[in-house]
């Protein structure tokens, strides 16, 4: 390495991050990968049906994409605080139709419907499996993965489209974006009965689909340093990944003042507006059944929300070296930077000056560099589950990340050490 590379921090946790996004294709398989990790470390599932103890340790409610994991240390009260890491489990991708049996001219294909904002272009030409949950006859779920090339979105070429170097390319969300998977006839049935010979299960067996696309590309550092790490999902599985490491990493600290939670939705690309995302009552309803668990009244959930604090952790963006003129002309996020606190006084955000103190504070104790995103003013810019989670359930909130480049895309881009620098910054923030 030239002594004008960065400083390279522990990959072990970005070696793990890989691993996870691998493992994850569907935000079905997320909440399981993390519920898997969450079980090694001593935390164990409940369920939302059954009567709820108060008792010390960790534990953690599966529904959906969903998941909400939390820890009661020793010496807990019914109004002790928490400190909530706020993630989302969903990326923008292709989905697959009700009837998904289609195709044309000799051409099978699978129907699908564009989930979220992706940039369409990044799915075109690339290898593509198919994952998600399938519903049985006896009401039962099976995960599915087909993490092999299956299908393709062919792009046009370019000798029947002279003026996309002229006029740019132009795709038809509906036209152009349904991927191919064989040649012959389309028979109504084809895709399911594949997916239940694929997955041991007998034809018929399967009455209900949630089903998506996915690169089977691997994620991989880039560079001549490796201190880039390209990979799918990471918009917002880094996140998501991030906050499991440090909830298990803070359940084994001693004299905890709050009560440290994971809560990571689905649904935050198209709005969060599910029985699984932030904007539904999944949240509130953990934190206030944990609340009367341990004995409490309304009067202690009421003084343990006032003094609740979360991160919504979500990427941003590093400012782009073609593009500089679309950011702010004295916010430059880099990567490799450290974490990204976001602003936004419109409240596409949540953060305010009391949330960046809490957060420097964090990243101080940590000896974690930090730096802030602000919007160009004459660009419209996004938002997260920030905004929702302070609005929904009047807790402070403050948003936070880290700087990426290619966001939506298929396959997306950070500075390799900016994970584990995340995870250090949340772990202390859920420490206090």
């Amino acid at each position: 390495m030239s002594s004008s590379a960065p400083a390279r921090f522990d990959r072990g946790h970005t070696d793990d991050l890989m691993s996870f996004l691998t493992a994850s294709p569907t935000p079905y398989h997320a909440v399981a990968t993390a519920a898997e990790r969450l079980e090694k470390a001593g935390f164990r599932q409940v369920q939302e049906t059954d009567a709820w103890d108060g008792t010390t340790g960790g534990r953690f409610v599966l529904r959906g994409g969903a998941i909400i994991a939390w820890f009661v240390p020793e010496g807990a009260t019914a109004h002790t605080p928490f400190r909530i890491v706020g993630a989302h489990t969903d990326s923008p991708n292709l989905r697959v139709k009700p009837l998904p049996d289609t195709g044309a001219h000799g051409w099978r294909q699978v129907a699908v419907e564009v989930y979220g904002g992706p940039l369409l272009n990044s799915w075109l030409d690339r290898d593509l499996g198919l994952a998600g949950r399938l519903s049985l006859r006896d009401g039962s779920h099976r995960l599915v993965n087909i993490d092999r090339p299956l299908l393709r979105v062919p792009q046009l070429a370019i000798h029947l489209d002279r003026s996309v170097h002229t006029d740019g390319l132009k795709l038809d969300k509906q036209r152009h974006m349904q991927p191919i998977w064989g040649l012959g006839d389309t028979h109504e049935g084809d895709l399911i009965h594949f997916l239940e010979e694929e997955t041991g299960l007998t034809e018929g067996d399967v009455t209900g689909w949630d089903l998506m696309v996915h690169s089977v590309e691997r994620p991989a550092y880039l560079g001549r340093d490796r201190e880039l790490l390209a990979g799918p999902r990471m918009d917002n599985l880094l996140s998501v990944h991030a906050a499991t490491a440090a909830l298990t990493a803070v359940s084994t600290s001693p004299g905890l003042p709050y009560i440290p939670v994971l809560a990571a939705f689905d649904h935050e690309e198209n709005g969060s507006q599910s029985d699984t995302g932030a904007d539904g009552p999944l949240l509130g309803t953990v934190l206030e059944r944990s609340v009367f668990a341990r004995g409490g009244s309304y009067e202690d959930k009421a003084r343990a929300f006032a003094g609740t604090v979360c991160l919504s952790s979500d990427t941003g963006h590093a400012v782009h070296p073609n593009y500089a003129e679309r950011h702010d002309p004295t916010h430059h996020p880099r990567a490799g930077g450290g974490p990204i606190l976001k602003v936004n006084v419109n409240q596409r955000y949540a953060t305010d000056g009391s949330g960046r103190a809490v957060f420097a504070a964090a990243c101080e104790k940590a000896g974690v560099p930090w730096q802030t995103f602000v919007s160009n003013n004459a660009m419209p810019c996004g938002t997260t589950i920030g905004p929702i989670t302070a609005a929904r359930h009047g807790i402070q909130t403050v948003d936070v990340g880290v700087a990426i480049l290619s966001m939506h895309s298929a396959r997306e881009l950070c500075g390799a050490d900016d994970p584990y620098l995340l995870a250090n910054a949340i772990a202390s923030f859920l420490e206090g």
